[in-house]
């Protein structure tokens, strides 16, 4: 009897107490939470300098150098920057382009990927492979060609059948559309949505007598929801963003995007530092806007992968 109730006794001694936390983790935790707030102040602390700066005169933007809290607030930047450039214009340019590269994206890869994910094609893993080793050409190394193509499209801007004569689709916003459409990123990511749903659905639909097309866009679609307003928004919010190819394509004043227009405050002797500052904020504005409005599906799109 003594033996066998000291064992379990003993048992219990050497168990450490639950209250006390081991130094290692503790110091892990303090490790973890000082990485954390580094994360976080290089993230917010760039934002807060640039809605501090939209906030100060020029002469104390020169002078304070980095001050977060502004000495004398000014809105005469925000005014200045409606004044100077045709903000509005240029920012209903940055919609539409913006607008039509989430329609194309969302319908055209969706389509892309459901074949590529739920019907029975010869290559289709090849297919596969093309659009991902796409997405590894970075953009510079594709203007040239695209520049090229949409300079010579034939029946457009002049051009004849033969793509001569004319300027193409350039200086008209599908010069920048058309490129973006459809591209690689969705294709591959509707593709890895609908291979998470499941194929049953499919084939009960067949056997009902539904078309491919309608077991797609009634069906698969709906079920896709959360992913589509993910790439929704990071389709809108990479069309909204681009600089670099808009600035090659568009020389009109009045097709410019909103990106552009910003640039008209940097010149070669000096930068606007209050209106540029004020202008990069309102033109984050709509982004920021469209995520709090989509938040809910984005949490649940990221849950749905993160389950797989």
């Amino acid at each position: 009897m003594s033996a066998s109730t000291s064992a379990p006794s003993g048992t219990l001694a050497a168990r450490p107490r639950p209250g006390r936390t081991p130094l290692r983790r503790r110091l892990g935790a303090v490790c973890w939470w000082i990485a954390a707030v580094l994360v976080a102040a290089s993230a917010v602390l760039p934002l807060l300098w640039t809605l501090s700066t939209s906030l100060k005169p020029a002469g104390e933007i020169i002078t304070d150098g980095v001050r977060f809290i502004p000495r004398h607030f000014t809105w005469g930047n925000y005014s200045n920057v409606f004044h100077t450039v045709p903000m509005v214009r240029y920012a209903l340019n940055s919609l539409l382009i913006g607008a039509a590269g989430v329609a194309s994206n969302l319908f055209l890869g969706s389509l892309a990927g459901y074949t590529l994910a739920r019907l029975q094609l010869r290559g289709k893993r090849i297919i596969t492979s093309a659009y991902v080793a796409s997405m590894m050409i970075p953009p510079t190394a594709t203007m040239v060609p695209l520049f090229v193509i949409l300079r010579h499209f034939p029946l457009f801007g002049g051009n004849n059948l033969l793509g001569s004569g004319g300027s193409g689709v350039l200086n008209t916003y599908w010069a920048v559309i058309l490129p973006g459409a459809v591209g690689a990123f969705a294709v591959f990511f509707m593709k890895q949505t609908f291979d998470s749903l499941p194929p049953d659905l499919a084939d009960a639909a067949r056997i009902d007598g539904a078309s491919e097309f309608r077991i797609y866009f009634r069906i698969y679609l709906p079920l896709a929801r959360a992913a589509l307003a993910v790439l929704g928004i990071l389709t809108f919010q990479a069309g909204w963003n681009s600089f670099m190819w808009p600035l090659i394509v568009l020389s009109k004043p009045s097709k410019m995007t909103v990106q552009v227009g910003l640039s008209g405050f940097v010149t070669n002797y000096s930068s606007h530092y209050g209106p540029l500052m004020a202008g990069t904020i309102v033109a984050s504005l709509p982004v920021l806007a469209i995520f709090l409005f989509a938040q809910r599906w984005v949490v649940e799109g990221l849950a749905t992968s993160g389950g797989k």
